[in-house]
């Protein structure tokens, strides 16, 4: 059965007449949500900690900002939009106390929800309009005249308001521009999970480093290296991100085209579908989300040694040295987990969940 895909004629954006929304962080999704609601015509209030640096920056832009427990008081949708592993302490402190009957309580994502660290009182709706881009995607998008796809879920609609103020949000940020599609919170909470581990990110990740050191190993120059394995990528998703991968293999020599047929399959085997189904299962039996909650509440050592491990591959060094000899493709330098150089679109590099 094909899915249904909902678009602007399907969103009734009077839903939100009247209705004001706090936009919780102010980070990669945050600002995007904020100022594209806002731009809509949609009466904004930004909730921050504060001391938080993104106060001025919210301003600056021309919306309200508010100490968070102020803001959900004040507004009759709150969308939750800080990282996974905070939003459990933040709505238990800030939101929770504050939340009344008719309140919209949203995510960008299913995670909380899904694993039982975050159950609304019955009294409120909870949605979820998840956006498929990282949120400098979801705003440049927005500002060009488009929209990113999206999902979008109830949970939960005790005013029987829900679904139509939730699809009229996820107009309201342009993503009915697109086409969303209806889901659960656990369907996409696994589906999400498993995506950035299988392929978007890990899979890929992995995949590059090791073709890079394999070029590499075999006495190949780095640089050379670097070309063929990472930077060309870009051209290759951006084909199939155009028209699948009929149209790369359309767009690519023949001999690569043949090579994708008959090595593709040597690389990535039967073996591999094993191990992502495990992926798949440590996700869905909770393992994953478990691991992830118990190395934040224990400091993130892990996280931090590995983060730190693959700071400074060899791939990195010298796909460093020759991004910063492209400066048209707005080079940007990580350290320590944050963007120190050239991103020229707020918010790119201020917030974890970036995939979303």
């Amino acid at each position: 059965m094909t899915a249904k895909m909902y678009y602007d004629n399907d969103a009734d954006p009077s839903a939100l007449a009247g209705q004001t929304v706090a936009i919780i962080g102010y980070g990669s999704q945050g600002h995007a949500h904020a100022l594209n609601l806002h731009e809509s015509g949609v009466e904004v209030v930004v909730g921050l900690a504060p001391g938080s640096k993104s106060r001025s920056i919210a301003s600056d832009a021309g919306l309200t900002v508010m100490a968070v427990p102020e803001a959900v008081q004040a507004a009759d949708i709150i969308m939750l939009l800080v990282p996974d592993t905070a939003q459990k302490a933040i709505y238990d402190e800030h939101i929770a106390p504050h939340l009344r009957p008719g309140h919209l309580l949203m995510f960008a994502h299913g995670f909380n929800i899904h694993f039982g660290r975050i159950d609304p009182p019955g009294i409120v709706d909870v949605g979820m309009v998840a956006p498929k881009s990282p949120g400098h995607l979801l705003r440049s998008v927005y500002q060009a005249g488009g929209g990113v796809p999206a999902l979008f879920a109830v949970h939960r609609d005790s005013s029987g308001t829900a679904r139509a103020r939730t699809l009229a949000y996820a107009r309201a940020i342009g993503s009915t521009r697109a086409g969303v599609l209806e889901t659960t919170f656990g369907e996409e909470t696994e589906t999400d999970l498993f995506g950035e581990q299988a392929v978007l990110c890990g899979g890929t990740s992995a995949l590059v480093k090791m073709a890079f050191e394999t070029l590499v190993g075999a006495g190949y120059q780095p640089e050379l290296a670097y070309f063929e394995t990472m930077h060309e990528l870009k051209l290759i998703v951006d084909l199939m991100y155009r028209g699948g991968l009929n149209f790369m293999r359309f767009s690519v020599s023949d001999t690569a085209e043949y090579g994708d047929y008959v090595s593709g399959p040597r690389l990535i085997d039967e073996t591999v579908r094993e191990r992502m189904q495990a992926i798949l299962t440590d996700i869905q039996d909770g393992s994953f989300a478990n691991r992830w909650i118990e190395e934040n509440d224990s400091g993130r050592h892990e996280f931090e040694r590995l983060r730190a491990a693959d700071q400074d591959h060899l791939v990195e060094q010298v796909g460093g040295r020759l991004r910063a000899q492209m400066p048209f493709l707005d080079p940007v330098e990580v350290r320590a987990g944050q963007a120190q150089a050239a991103a020229t679109t707020p918010g790119a590099a201020t917030s974890p969940g970036a995939t979303r």
